[in-house]
């Protein structure tokens, strides 16, 4: 599982729907979320999570997109498979794992020190554990 730590600034609430912002460096996140414990508040630092198959790439993406979370990251190493590619991404102190298929790997002609975008839905963030 791949983790960031990051500040919730916002939380928006209608009925049991959260819609959970957040901060990580100068990188603003969303999450969405149908439930929140007590102890997730405005300016609490937490861990969040999401799973690798979660996370698809982005190179030299143009125009608007859905995704509310577009986080720069750089390919620090590949393991292309027959199947599948598993990418590690440096997004600043963090490393992120992303898992696509090795066809779009192919096509997107991905290399080690590519500079793309990791697109993570809201939905598909977690948090794992409030920190304080």
């Amino acid at each position: 599982m791949n983790t960031i730590i990051a500040h919730i600034n916002d939380i928006q609430s209608v009925e049991n729907l959260n819609i959970v912002s957040l901060t990580c460096k100068d990188t603003k996140l969303k999450m969405m979320s149908l439930e929140l414990n007590d102890t997730i508040q405005k300016n609490t630092k937490v861990m969040l999570t999401c799973k690798p198959t979660a996370i698809a790439i982005g190179k030299k993406i143009q125009g608007a997109l859905s995704y509310s979370n577009q986080l720069h990251v750089k390919i620090i190493s590949l393991e292309i498979g027959v199947l599948l590619c598993a990418l590690k991404l440096q997004f600043g102190e963090f490393v992120l794992e992303s898992i696509i298929t090795s066809d779009s790997q192919k096509r997107m002609q991905l290399q080690i020190d590519d500079e793309v975008t990791a697109l993570i839905k809201s939905s598909d963030l977690s948090i794992a554990r409030v920190l304080s």
